[in-house]
C-alpha cells in the first residue's frame, strides 16, 4: 500500500501476469457495481507486467504485423494493440466517475495532464494530441491510454514507458498507428541529471500527483 485515505487507496503490486490483473480489475469493478453499499473505495494500482500484447475490444488483427513468442490477449479496454513488459509502469484507475464528477473526456484529460506534469519533473517536454490519446515527446509516444467505463466505473489505465526493451513494438502498429515510434523516460536520461531511472523512482514521483487529483 502506497497511500490510503477515506476515499482512495493507491496500491503497488509486484510484476504480474496481465491476465491475473485483468481478472482482479473486472472482479473489483463488478463488485462495486453489484454491491452499491459496499465499503470499496476508489483504487489506483501501480505495477509492471511480464511481456504481453493486449488487443482492445475492437482491435483489428492486421495491426499485429508479425508473430513472435509474446502472447496476445484480448482485453476489454478501448483502443488497438499495444505491448506491455518489464520496465513499463502500468497505472490502473478503478474509479467511480460520479464521485469525481468527471465525464470520460475529462478523465482522459486529467490523466494526460498528470503524466505531462510527471515528465516535467524530469525536464521532458511532452504533449497530448487531439487525434490520438496518449502522451508524446517529439512525435514519439511515451505513454498509452486505454480505459473501459462500465456503469460509471472505470478500469484499465495507462502504460508509461520508463526503462524497457522497446523492440517488441516493432512487430505491431502501436495503438493502431502505422509507423508510430515509441520512446521512454530513459531515452532522456541526460535531462534528468541522474545515473539511471527505475520504476520505483517513478512511482514515488507520481504518487503526489495522483493524490492531488483523486
Amino acid at each position: 500500500m502506497l497511500f490510503k485515505s477515506e476515499n482512495l487507496e493507491i496500491k503497488s503490486f509486484p510484476i504480474s501476469e496481465y491476465s491475473e490483473i485483468l481478472k482482479k480489475m473486472e472482479d473489483f469493478t463488478c463488485e462495486k457495481i453489484n454491491n452499491k453499499n459496499n465499503n470499496q473505495i476508489n483504487n489506483i494500482w501501480l505495477l509492471e507486467h511480464y511481456p504481453v500484447y493486449t488487443q482492445g475490444k475492437n482491435g483489428k488483427p492486421e495491426h499485429i504485423l508479425r508473430k513472435n513468442n509474446i502472447p496476445v490477449i484480448q482485453t476489454s479496454r478501448g483502443g488497438q494493440v499495444t505491448y506491455h513488459g518489464p520496465g513499463q509502469l502500468m497505472v490502473y484507475f478503478l474509479l467511480d466517475l460520479k464521485k469525481h464528477k468527471l465525464g470520460p473526456k475529462d478523465l482522459v484529460h486529467t490523466i494526460e495532464n498528470i503524466v505531462i506534469k510527471l515528465l516535467d519533473k524530469y525536464n521532458i517536454k511532452s504533449n497530448s494530441r487531439v487525434d490520438a490519446p496518449g502522451i508524446y515527446v517529439n512525435n514519439k509516444k511515451i505513454c498509452s491510454i486505454g480505459l473501459r467505463i462500465k456503469q460509471g466505473q472505470t478500469y484499465h489505465g495507462i502504460a508509461l514507458n520508463v526503462n524497457m526493451d522497446l523492440a517488441p513494438f516493432n512487430d505491431i502498429n502501436p495503438c493502431g498507428y502505422d509507423k508510430l515510434k515509441m520512446c521512454q523516460i530513459s531515452d532522456f536520461i541526460n535531462n534528468i541529471n541522474i545515473d539511471n531511472i527505475n520504476i520505483e523512482q517513478v512511482k514515488q514521483d507520481l504518487l503526489p500527483l495522483l493524490k492531488e487529483k483523486f
